[in-house]
């Protein structure tokens, strides 16, 4: 059935990369030519941790680009609860009254991290979104349909956005020379990580795979374009014969010499909320919250 569906609709959707550099983080704008609707997916909301601003040149320059290329913005997602970004959905969605989507998994993260933020009243029912996809559901960008793939295990609600010939699949793979994500975050699992790698390696070897995130090793320019193809030969962590326990023992062992990442506790009670900022306080200024030694 998965493999009829996407022999049916390999259309080849227009998508166009933006680049944020002090994270890593690479945005899309996902087109559909034949009606000149598209998706944003996973925007980024601009902050830094060092002065406490939060600013929009990132969403805005994705809405400079829709409106130059005289697109209509249909959809604005996500792929998971982001951990080194805030995520700019809600913003987006003030600006232009385009409806939010996220994976139905997210109640598992909202509920995770409500705990560790000791958040009592905070609603970890997805309602900060408009729509959350199952796995194997179909939407639309236009005239073009796209299957949600349910790919978890750098985060508890990961998901995969196949369109056409292209697939978004977030932090599960990076470019071949930079492997995998890591999943050692609350909520995350190696094996799941290594489920979810074999489902996107099982699309048609011609599949356009775009990446959420480019650190550049080596210092070459960031890229966030390659091939199930690609992955399957040059990956550094699962090319054949790359077995399922050696994955995991690389991955856990990996992960182990990782720092978190430095905005993780600034991103997560930004990102499990659609992308709200904390409300003003009496004195009119916004704070976030930090679990000293939750991690």
């Amino acid at each position: 059935m998965w493999e009829a569906q996407l022999d049916a609709s390999l259309a080849r959707p227009q998508v166009t990369g933006f680049y944020d550099k002090p994270t890593g983080s690479i945005q899309y704008v996902v087109a559909d030519g034949a009606t000149r609707r598209c998706a944003i997916i996973d925007p980024v909301l601009d902050f830094d941790e060092k002065s406490g601003a939060v600013s929009t040149g990132n969403a805005d320059a994705l809405l400079a680009f829709i409106e130059e290329s005289r697109l209509e913005l249909e959809w604005i997602l996500d792929t998971h609860p982001h951990a080194d970004h805030f995520s700019a959905a809600h913003y987006l969605k003030e600006k232009t009254g385009a409806p939010t989507a996220i994976g139905d998994r997210i109640v598992d993260v909202q509920a995770l991290w409500k705990a560790i933020y000791n958040w009592p009243e905070f609603r970890a029912d997805g309602s900060q979104w408009d729509r959350l996809f199952a796995d194997g559901e179909i939407f639309h960008i236009g005239s073009l349909p796209v299957t949600v793939l349910f790919s978890p295990g750098h985060t508890l609600a990961s998901i995969t956005y196949v369109a056409g010939d292209a697939a978004f699949i977030h932090d599960t793979m990076f470019m071949p020379d930079s492997g995998t994500a890591r999943a050692d975050f609350p909520g995350g699992s190696a094996v799941r990580l290594w489920s979810s790698i074999q489902r996107i390696l099982a699309l048609p070897d011609t599949t356009r795979l775009f990446v959420g995130h480019d650190y550049q090793p080596g210092g070459r320019d960031a890229a966030w374009e390659t091939t199930v193809a690609g992955q399957k030969r040059s990956n550094t962590h699962v090319r054949s014969p790359t077995s399922e326990a050696d994955f995991v023992a690389l991955r856990e062992a990996r992960d182990k010499t990782l720092p978190m990442p430095r905005l993780i506790l600034h991103a997560l009670q930004v990102n499990i909320n659609g992308g709200r900022l904390p409300e003003p306080e009496a004195n009119g200024r916004r704070y976030l919250k930090f679990p000293l030694d939750g991690l």
